[in-house]
């Protein structure tokens, strides 16, 4: 009888013992990690673009940096998009990789992230460049249209043939708000200044942009703003060519995204030029980094969409302004004014231009 109870107590703290490590396992099960992860997709561009993916990827390593985050899957990562046929399956990774923020970098990831957003509502995702109306999903858009604004006033005052070019990627909405505020800046500053638009059809080839600009630069024109992220690499890689030719010769490229100067140099016989007049800086960087500071302190913004244009620092010119005359600098920063202040209204479409278009006339 003693034997039996000494084995029923034992078994009854041998159960309770289990109750209590499964409760243990059970709870920790449940509980969230203590540590923020956040990644990114680029588009077909690359983190290596020397434009918005880029940025996006400099933002995202300056919040991992700042909150002592590691690359990786414990802290910020991303992978890489050789085509759109990547894009649903990098996404997907990453929300197998259990991160708290995923964004997709890109116009053309829309549908990528609104279908994946639907399918994991409890994850949360941001969308560069576009607007997905779901819950879980912060939207990301610039003033574009503004910034270009700007650098068309440059290039509107720089030009000496007033024959200016604009090389767009794809012919989407997107890059049709920068074409249309480039122009509007340009006929703002330069009535008289004729621009020839042209889009290479993709986002990632070099060669395209290096043939649009060779026939752009053979025409006459001697200012070309690019909106076509690695494509545009081939504009900078033409212009620089022909400079070498003749060191004496004035053409340019406006860069797009980040400050591009650096893409712009060139060295023939020992001296140094710059081929980059300016660039229409789009803070991807800050939105980012904006972004990703307000989900990890618990105020992740599902549902909105958050527009960065001139009050918010979101776009302007670059801060490398070496090629920029005075008086040229003294111009965007009273157009700056009329536009922060409502005085003008930049147009973001081409219809919208036309209409801007005729009432300078």
């Amino acid at each position: 009888m003693k034997k039996k109870r000494m084995g029923l107590a034992l078994s009854l703290v041998l159960a309770a013992g289990t109750l209590l490590s499964g409760c243990g396992n059970d709870e920790n099960a449940g509980e969230k990690k203590d540590s923020f992860t956040v990644a990114m997709v680029t588009d077909v561009g690359g983190i290596d673009d020397k434009s918005f993916n880029q940025s996006a990827w400099e933002g995202l390593q300056k919040f991992g940096e700042e909150n002592g985050m590691k690359k990786g899957k414990d802290g910020y990562d991303y992978l890489q998009s050789q085509s759109d046929t990547d894009y649903a399956t990098n996404l997907n990774k990453l929300v197998r990789s259990d991160y708290d923020l995923i964004y997709g970098i890109g116009y053309l990831m829309t549908d990528a992230i609104t279908k994946i957003a639907e399918q994991k509502p409890k994850n949360h995702f941001a969308i560069v460049d576009s607007t997905v109306d779901k819950p879980n999903v912060a939207s990301i858009t610039f003033k574009e249209h503004e910034g270009s604004f700007l650098v068309g006033v440059v290039a509107g005052l720089t030009t000496k043939t007033n024959k200016i070019g604009f090389v767009g990627g794809m012919e989407i909405p997107l890059i049709e708000k920068f074409e249309s505020g480039f122009l509007a800046g340009v006929k703002s500053v330069n009535p008289n200044a004729k621009v020839e638009v042209q889009y290479a059809g993709a986002f990632d080839q070099a060669d395209k942009g290096k043939a649009i600009a060779s026939s752009m630069y053979a025409s006459g024109i001697d200012v070309i703003y690019h909106a076509a992220g690695a494509t545009g690499n081939g504009v900078f890689s033409e212009a620089k060519d022909l400079k070498t030719k003749d060191p004496n010769r004035e053409l340019w490229v406006i860069g797009v995204d980040k400050d591009q100067a650096p893409e712009g140099e060139v060295t023939v016989g020992g001296k140094t030029y710059n081929v980059t007049l300016t660039s229409m800086v789009k803070r991807v960087d800050v939105a980012v980094y904006d972004v990703a500071k307000k989900a990890k302190e618990g105020q992740f913004p599902g549902g909105k969409t958050l527009e960065y244009g001139l009050p918010e620092n979101g776009v302007g010119i670059a801060p490398t302004q070496d090629n920029i005359k005075p008086e040229v600098l003294k111009a965007v920063d009273e157009w700056k004014q009329k536009i922060i202040n409502g005085e003008v209204k930049v147009p973001s479409t081409r219809d919208e231009y036309k209409k801007f278009e005729a009432s300078l006339k």
